[in-house]
């Protein structure tokens, strides 16, 4: 495992199962996190300045992932929820999936946020955070909607939008990735 991976892993994943301590927002000191991986602080300044998603926040002597923890470290969501900023953007976000999950996603009747604190959603079709690489489908969620809904809406500090859970009435768009989504009736199962 490289070493941005192994950090993103301890980070988001894996501190309670590494006996890294971390606080309820998910900061962890420097200097154990350095000790515990045998690593030198330059190659973590450089692992931080690489990483393309800006996954990692460093400030002074502790560091944390910026969003993506599951509920298997010591974070808790109202933590991380006040140390992000409630989203202004624009009113539809997005959120990138496989066929077979949005077939889930309208079953269920709601993006649920699985082993996750929450919803990864991208602020723009185009956006390079928050929405993995490959996906089939993107799917429009109404901001105002989820607002509605009594919901709150978060940014991270790389961009991630994040919600605990989107409910389906608020996808309000259906944009097919694939020719495999094209061929799909995703929109159909949205009642778009």
């Amino acid at each position: 495992m490289s070493g941005s991976k192994k950090l993103s892993w301890l980070l988001r994943h894996g501190a309670t199962e590494a006996g890294l301590p971390m606080d309820p927002a998910g900061w962890v000191d420097i200097a154990a996190l350095l000790a515990m991986l045998d690593m030198k602080r330059a190659v973590l300044d450089q692992i931080v300045a690489d990483n393309t998603k800006s996954r990692l926040q460093v400030e002074g002597d502790r560091i944390r992932a910026c969003q993506g923890h599951s509920f298997g470290v010591p974070v808790q969501v109202e933590a991380l929820e006040a140390s992000w900023h409630r989203y202004e953007g624009a009113d539809r976000v997005w959120h990138g999936t496989s066929v077979e999950a949005a077939e889930k996603i309208a079953a269920s009747g709601e993006i649920a946020r699985g082993a996750r604190t929450h919803v990864h959603l991208a602020p723009g079709l185009e956006s390079v955070v928050g929405k993995r690489a490959g996906v089939h489908v993107m799917l429009g969620v109404s901001v105002a909607r989820v607002r509605a809904q009594g919901l709150e809406v978060f940014e991270s500090p790389n961009g991630v939008v994040l919600c605990r859970a989107v409910p389906t009435g608020c996808i309000d768009q259906v944009e097919p990735q694939t020719k495999r989504a094209k061929k799909s009736n995703l929109a159909d199962l949205f009642l778009l």
